[in-house]
């Protein structure tokens, strides 16, 4: 293939990922929009939304082809892909805390349990250090 052949083939591939990118951002915000829930929510937000931004990222990775420009949205989705799932967990927690969460959709519900463990753990050690002993 001729340099020009391969631009050509990077072009439309990068076109395709940008559309897709494109594409998975609009269908996260749908779905914050229209989903019931806190938890359908945070995985409309979280799922497509980082799927959509690293196909733009690749698009515009395909369609620069300049080194520097490569890292610096390779670096982009790096941090992207570290910060969304404890964004989301954080604002989970922090719904499930507030009950914003419905438990009647809920299969399992392990947060449950495991405060009321740490509430009767904490409640007893409060006990023992009572300083009026």
């Amino acid at each position: 293939m001729t340099t020009d052949q391969w631009t050509t083939v990077a072009d439309v591939a990068s076109a395709v990922c940008l559309l897709g990118g494109a594409f998975l951002a609009f269908a996260a915000g749908v779905g914050v929009l229209r989903f019931p829930d806190l938890l359908a929510r945070m995985h409309a937000g979280t799922k497509p939304q980082v799927l959509g931004l690293i196909l733009v990222l690749i698009g515009l990775a395909l369609r620069l082809r300049s080194g520097g420009a490569v890292w610096a949205l390779v670096l982009v989705a790096v941090f992207q892909m570290l910060t969304a799932p404890v964004a989301a967990h954080m604002v989970g927690r922090a719904g499930y805390r507030t009950g914003k969460v419905r438990s009647d959709l809920l299969v399992v519900d392990e947060l449950t349990s495991d405060q009321e463990r740490a509430r009767v753990r904490d409640h007893g050690r409060a006990e023992d250090d009572d300083p009026r002993d």
